[in-house]
């Protein structure tokens, strides 16, 4: 029993695959280059300076360091962004030299991007926020090749699309309160960051300024598993709608058995990195949180979300803080997810892309071709 288990997974494994993009083969079929040009990887370090400090279950911070990435190729650039929150183990000095090992040279076509991203992705092991940045850039690039942008490639409806929820971190009643009320008639949903001490003093500090769903994401900040399921119950009676992360990532049976009983839908986020992950998960979580820094970017996050539809499960796509470059790829990919928590670039004060946009609540992607995005600033790429 246990092998036929396997065997059935292995072959959704491999169907997730074959669906990385529906329409990607026939462009990349009648896409012959015949061009001598050689792809161009170069990158540049940014600081994303918040609009609030930002607390989550465990530490807080004012900046977030990226690094921006650029592909030229025969008159065309891609552009691509490596988001490097301290959880994440990544440093801007550490993506730089994984960059640097990054030769794309005996690739002349920048549509094959299986055979490219997994070359990528063979360089060395972790890494996953680096090899974002070029899977990101790639993207661009391939669908300025190819004339459209990544939702008209794989076939999706851009207005089909969950609202985003804006991020509210632990704070004191009066800082929630003014962030709230700077949600109101922009968002359609606000998540909650949980898992400190006064989980419910902030709730009710919210509901006093609002009724709008909420969604809650404790970062792995409960440890119990009775006293996590007993703040279930009592969230949901607060309008909460879903719970993210509520335990340790590696507590895997106690979140199974909390699954089980909760009255609200469970979203497994650090619990789940990679591709790899999906099917453990399954049974355990009710669904997976996938973000690009995680996973390696656009192309693991198509194959993800494929399969974990095929097992049953709900997804929803996330960010960290990001600018719109991150996002605007992330957007290209989430219609008719279950959620989605896309509000990255709406954190930051120094935003130096524009392409995707908030409009009635949701992240709307463009329809320029690749991802949709321009720079907003001048930026300096070098290697």
């Amino acid at each position: 029993m246990k092998q036929d288990r396997r065997q059935f997974l292995k072959r959704l494994v491999v169907a997730a695959a074959a669906l990385t993009a529906p329409s990607l083969i026939m462009h990349a079929a009648s896409h012959k280059s015949t061009r001598s040009s050689k792809m161009k990887l170069s990158w540049t370090p940014y600081d994303l300076q918040l609009r609030h400090t930002f607390t989550i279950s465990g530490f807080s911070r004012k900046t977030t360091p990226v690094v921006l990435t650029r592909l030229e190729y025969d008159g065309l650039t891609g552009y691509g962004e490596a988001s490097l929150p301290p959880y994440l183990g990544e440093t801007q000095a550490s993506v730089i030299e994984f960059l640097k090992k990054v030769d794309l040279s005996g690739f002349s076509d920048p549509t094959q991007l299986e055979e490219i991203l997994m070359y990528v992705d063979s360089i060395a092991p972790a890494n996953t926020a680096a090899k974002a940045s070029v899977d990101i850039a790639l993207h661009d690039l391939a669908g300025k090749i190819m004339g459209n942008p990544w939702h008209k490639i794989q076939g999706l409806d851009k207005t089909d699309v969950p609202d985003t929820t804006f991020t509210i971190g632990i704070d004191r009643d009066e800082v929630v309160q003014e962030k709230t009320r700077e949600a109101i008639g922009r968002f359609n949903i606000l998540k909650i960051k949980v898992g400190g001490p006064d989980d419910k003093r902030m709730i009710e500090a919210i509901r006093s300024v609002t009724d709008l769903p909420l969604a809650v994401d404790a970062n792995q900040g409960w440890k119990n598993r009775d006293e996590a399921l007993e703040m279930i119950f009592w969230l949901k009676e607060k309008g909460v709608v879903m719970v993210e992360q509520p335990m340790p990532k590696y507590d895997l049976d106690n979140i199974a058995r909390l699954t089980a009983e909760s009255p609200l839908p469970v979203f497994a986020d650090e619990s789940v990195q990679r591709l790899g992950d999906v099917e453990r998960l399954k049974g355990v979580f009710s669904g997976i949180n996938i973000k690009l820094m995680k996973c390696t970017g656009m192309h693991e996050a198509w194959k993800m979300r494929q399969l974990a539809k095929s097992l049953g499960m709900k997804v929803m796509m996330g960010c960290m803080t990001e600018t719109s470059c991150a996002i605007s790829a992330a957007a290209q990919l989430y219609a008719g997810m279950d959620f989605a928590d896309l509000d990255g670039a709406l954190l930051i004060a120094n935003d130096c892309f524009m392409g995707a946009t908030l409009e009635n609540g949701k992240i709307i992607a463009s329809d320029k071709p690749g991802i949709g995005v321009e720079p907003s600033k001048e930026l300096t790429f070098g290697r």
